[in-house]
């Protein structure tokens, strides 16, 4: 059974989707500016299950920049839209502030919340760190599928579930083309982290890591249409599982076709993953060019194992 959406929106500051049946605000998303050096951008924090547990972390003390689930961009022609030190080769981890640079909120084009759906629609610039203007995005992210199930034990038939889509669409204003890279293409292994990032809380730490042919953290670099992470939450009984799909639709810019995610996923030291669209090679977006990727993320209540988690992506498909 889904259950309406509501939209309150703090102008200047974030917008929160609130479930109404059980009153529980799913999300927030944040978009005023925050500090330079962790490359200001707008995120979602907190993301929440429909039992009301918290399972983002923002600003975690490894990490500053981490904060809830963020579109990134670890290497950007020289740029840091990631956060943080930049990794240079053979140099590990610099301090280099005139690198970092950011994703900046310009305007919404829509805030709505009906028949159980709620979307926000929003326009940024991706600037370089002296300002320069470097890409403009379309963003559009949806929360739907509200799904409510029976109360009961911490099992996977008795969770319920939401999901939201990510829809980004990021076009090179620069007259020279844009390479969008990662630690790894700059030679640092097993690093591929860029795009859409989730930083899981702190009590995930640990946690379990499916895909549809493997599990573990020996996941990390492979490719499949989706990764599913669960973790037991702090403070109160039971376990979260969120679901990270890319669109079927999801190409590589140039000479196209399908470019199934690399993941990166991690559960030590911290829970994160990634759908990275530059793991181990460079993507180069030219002038006037644009990459358009869609994702999905599922939160859950419950440790769904792989046929829960296949079932439910069969009953809800692309």
């Amino acid at each position: 059974m889904s259950g309406p959406l509501r939209i309150t929106h703090a102008h200047g500051d974030r917008i929160t989707v609130t479930e109404e049946r059980g009153g529980i605000d799913l999300i927030s998303y944040v978009y005023r500016p925050e500090a330079a050096w962790e490359a200001p951008k707008p995120y979602v924090h907190p993301l929440r299950t429909l039992a009301d547990n918290v399972v983002s972390d923002y600003r975690p003390n490894d990490h500053r920049w981490h904060k809830g689930l963020q579109m990134t961009a670890s290497h950007l022609s020289g740029q840091n839209l990631w956060g943080g030190n930049t990794y240079v080769h053979g140099q590990d981890y610099q301090p280099l502030p005139e690198r970092v640079g950011s994703m900046a909120h310009t305007g919404f084009d829509e805030v709505a919340a009906e028949a159980g759906r709620a979307v926000i629609a929003e326009r940024l610039s991706w600037r370089h760190h002296d300002g320069t203007h470097w890409a403009d995005e379309q963003r559009r992210i949806e929360l739907h599928d509200v799904e409510h199930a029976g109360s009961g034990t911490d099992t996977a038939s008795a969770g319920g579930s939401w999901t939201l889509t990510w829809s980004s669409a990021i076009t090179n204003r620069r007259t020279e083309p844009l390479r969008f890279g990662s630690p790894t293409t700059h030679g640092r292994e097993a690093a591929g982290y860029t795009g859409l990032f989730w930083r899981g809380p702190r009590a995930f730490r640990g946690g379990r890591i499916l895909g549809p042919d493997g599990a573990g953290p020996g996941l990390m670099g492979t490719q499949a249409p989706w990764l599913a992470y669960s973790g037991e939450h702090d403070g109160a009984d039971g376990h979260a599982t969120l679901i990270f799909q890319h669109a079927p639709g999801n190409d590589h810019t140039g000479e196209g076709g399908a470019h199934p995610a690399h993941w990166f996923v991690r559960n030590e030291p911290f829970a994160a993953v990634a759908p990275s669209f530059a793991f181990y090679d460079e993507l180069e977006l030219a002038p006037g060019d644009t990459l358009s990727r869609r994702y999905r993320v599922t939160v859950a209540d419950g440790a769904w194992d792989r046929e829960r988690i296949a079932e439910y992506l069969a009953k809800h498909p692309w």
